[in-house]
């Protein structure tokens, strides 16, 4: 985990932290970023908490976020900027490029999503427009996130997060809430603070309730 202080020069380039789990590629990024002229990178961590650290202290322009961490997901660490009201903007880099995780994380408060096979020069200048208010996908996904918005407005049901969908699937599989959490290596007050974003979005109070309409709604196989 490293965080760099903030700058005492000129505010017109833009501040970035990266958060990713290889350091290779991690380094590989962060002297692309810093050879670009316009981003300064102002820390780096390479799993999801470290990364969280380093954004609250640094409070970046851009966090560049790894979709796949050991403790917690891009996603995750997306849902903390946003609860904590942090000034920065996210940009996922995931192997994965599904329009439909695309589209989550996107509802989520991610401000662009983008293939870890991209080309360096192609991330750096994701980052920039990112870092300028623009929203950046990959352009071969467009019109499945076009369906994917179109789906999801006929269906007019809750979208659930990503660690949300896993809470419903272990209460309807008999799990505890102790129990979810060891099964997905996170404290107990996490998998209670997804348990009551669940419940709020499906309307319910409590486990049984939370199985039976997820199950009447299709959330459930």
């Amino acid at each position: 985990m490293v965080g760099s202080g903030r700058s005492t020069g000129t505010r017109e380039s833009a501040r970035v932290v990266v958060v990713d789990d290889h350091p290779f590629f991690r380094d590989g990024l962060i002297r692309g970023l810093r050879e670009s002229g316009y981003l300064e990178v102002v820390g780096e961590a390479s799993t999801g908490r470290e990364g969280l650290e380093v954004i609250a202290g640094e409070r970046p322009d851009v966090a560049v976020l790894d979709y796949q961490m050991p403790d917690l997901t891009g996603l995750d660490v997306v849902h903390a900027i946003v609860r904590q009201q942090l000034p920065t903007r996210a940009l996922i880099l995931s192997a994965v490029t599904d329009s439909a995780i695309v589209f989550r994380a996107l509802e989520e408060g991610a401000q662009g999503y983008l293939s870890k096979e991209a080309r360096r020069s192609e991330i750096v200048d994701a980052v920039r427009r990112v870092s300028q208010g623009e929203t950046v996908v990959p352009p071969e996904l467009a019109a499945g996130l076009a369906a994917q918005i179109r789906l999801r407005a006929a269906s007019a049901g809750p979208v659930l997060s990503e660690r949300e969908q896993q809470v419903l699937t272990g209460f309807a599989r008999g799990l505890s809430i102790p129990e979810l959490a060891a099964e997905l290596y996170l404290g107990v007050s996490t998998v209670k603070t997804h348990a009551q974003r669940l419940y709020q979005k499906l309307g319910v109070s409590d486990r049984a309730a939370a199985v039976a309409e997820g199950m009447r709604r299709g959330l459930l196989e």
